[in-house]
Formats: C-alpha cells, sequence, structure tokens
C-alpha cells in the first residue's frame, strides 16, 4: 500500500479520459476519479468490474412478489375469506388476476427500497458520515485522478501527467 497518492487536477472531460487511458497503460494503479458530473465510459477507461447491482434488484423484486403472493394468500384466502363482488375466495388461482396490481405494486416496492438501502451500505453512505472528496472544485468545474505513488516513480509519473495535460498536480500524504 502506498503512504503517498498524486492527485493530478483536469478542467476538461476528454482530456482526463486520454490521461486514465494513458496512466493504465504504464500500469499505474488509479486509486480513485472524482468528477463534477458522470463522464460515459470512464468507468472502462479505469478498468472498473461491471456492477451487479441489477442482479440484486432482480432478486429483491422476486422477494417482493413472493411476499405478495404469501400475503394475500394468507388474508384473503385463509385467515378471513370474504365474498367481495361475488368472487369466490375457494382458492388463490381463482382470485389471482384481481390481485395483480397488488403483485406489482409490492415488487416494484420491495426492489426499489431494498435497493437504495443496498446503494447506501455498498457505497458507505451513512448518517454523518465525513466527506471523502479532495477538494471543493471537484463539486464545480474541475476533475481530480488520484493515483498511487511507490517509491522511486514519482518524477516519471508527474512528467507524464504534466504531459497529459493536467493543470495542477499534487503529491499528498495518506
Amino acid at each position: 500500500m502506498a503512504s503517498k497518492v498524486i492527485h493530478a487536477y483536469y478542467n476538461d472531460d476528454d482530456i482526463l479520459m486520454q490521461a486514465v487511458k494513458k496512466v493504465k497503460a504504464t500500469k499505474h494503479h488509479i486509486e480513485e476519479v472524482y468528477c463534477p458530473f458522470p463522464v460515459h465510459g470512464l468507468d472502462k477507461a479505469m478498468g472498473l468490474a461491471p456492477t451487479r447491482i441489477a442482479i440484486t434488484s432482480f432478486m429483491y423484486g422476486c422477494l417482493g412478489l413472493v411476499v405478495a403472493i404469501v400475503m394475500m394468500n394468507y388474508i384473503m384466502i385463509e385467515d378471513w375469506p370474504q365474498d367481495i363482488g361475488g368472487k369466490p375466495s375457494f382458492t388463490y388461482i381463482q382470485n389471482m388476476p384481481a390481485f395483480v396490481p397488488i403483485m406489482f405494486e409490492l415488487t416494484v416496492f420491495f426492489a426499489a427500497h431494498l435497493m437504495v438501502i443496498t446503494f447506501y451500505l455498498r457505497s458507505r453512505l451513512w448518517p454523518f458520515k465525513k466527506a471523502e472528496n479532495p477538494d471543493v472544485r471537484t463539486t464545480d468545474d474541475h476533475f481530480v485522478m488520484e493515483i498511487e505513488v511507490y517509491y522511486g516513480d514519482e518524477k516519471g509519473l508527474m512528467t507524464m501527467l504534466q504531459e497529459s495535460g493536467a493543470v495542477e498536480i499534487n503529491q499528498v500524504e495518506k
């Protein structure tokens, strides 16, 4: 683990993308890139693994559907069957078309709410967490690439970053 990092500041997203590709080509590890807005293709340029959040969303939706089916079967068929509009309440299958909106709503409810909770936990965003942003300019108009520095290659890396279009380069203790 490196004890120093270099913060390279950029003021254009296209220049940042070219710099990220150049840094990755030289086998340096980019710790993080802080941006004021999403940059299309930055995750692939950094070599980040694809997200599995869609899979978890599908599983949460399936959980919501199962909860809806079990809940409606227990409430409307087993626990307190009622004659509503002349519809028989002998089995769940006979009444399932009337239950489709409830199944849909609970599927969406579970998927949406559990995805928000999963996102916050996975991103380690909880109440009263201190911001990790290294510079307030990254919320306005600058991009910061944070690169781990190992002893002996600081000068070459800083020269390469200067040539790649960085407007400012700082070396920071971690």
